[in-house]
């Protein structure tokens, strides 16, 4: 029988760190999409994941039971991020050209897939901060607008403005690649 992360958290306020490891396996995924939806970078989104994690360890006491444990975990996490994007100056690397690496995908198809990972990422990185969030958590977390709304601290009809206006920067941005796409 999976044990709920409500029993695990309970089991964690009372220092049982493998109940805490046992959430952490569960939630890393979803807390380091957020994190990369704010930040942008995979490295620093690691980091502000742990942060996250930590964070919650230290506060793992206030979480309420008869709540969901994950938008008060993403909420966390959303917060460490914005955080380390305070606290960092940019530091930014250069990743290597995937074009470089040895797949058998012809060289145009390579170029077409760059530019197209280029492009999704300026799009996605040229959005509010707030509406990165709200698409991450929308569209690959499946969290409702209310939960985003809860996790955010912003009434859901924000969160259904900011989810629509940023899919709708998206589309504009593909576009391009597929003329189809049409504004909803």
């Amino acid at each position: 029988m999976v044990e709920s992360d409500g029993a695990l958290a309970a089991r964690a306020a009372a220092g049982d760190r493998d109940a805490f490891g046992a959430l952490v396996a569960r939630h890393q995924g979803s807390v380091r999409r957020v994190a990369r939806a704010v930040i942008g970078d995979e490295h620093d989104a690691d980091d502000a994941a742990q942060d996250a994690f930590l964070s919650a360890l230290d506060r793992i006491e206030t979480y309420d039971p008869s709540r969901p444990f994950g938008p008060w975990l993403i909420r966390i996490a959303t917060n460490a991020a914005i955080d380390l994007l305070r606290r960092r100056a940019v530091r930014r690397t250069v990743a290597l050209d995937e074009r470089m690496s040895s797949r058998d995908r012809s060289p145009a198809a390579a170029a077409a897939a760059a530019e197209l990972r280029e492009r999704m990422a300026a799009a996605f990185g040229a959005l509010p901060e707030r509406q990165r969030i709200a698409v991450t958590l929308f569209d690959v977390e499946g969290y409702a607008h209310a939960e985003i709304a809860e996790i955010l601290g912003v009434p859901e009809g924000t969160v259904r403005s900011d989810v629509f206006h940023g899919r709708r920067s998206l589309r504009e941005a593909l576009r391009m690649f597929d003329p189809t796409l049409e504004d909803e």
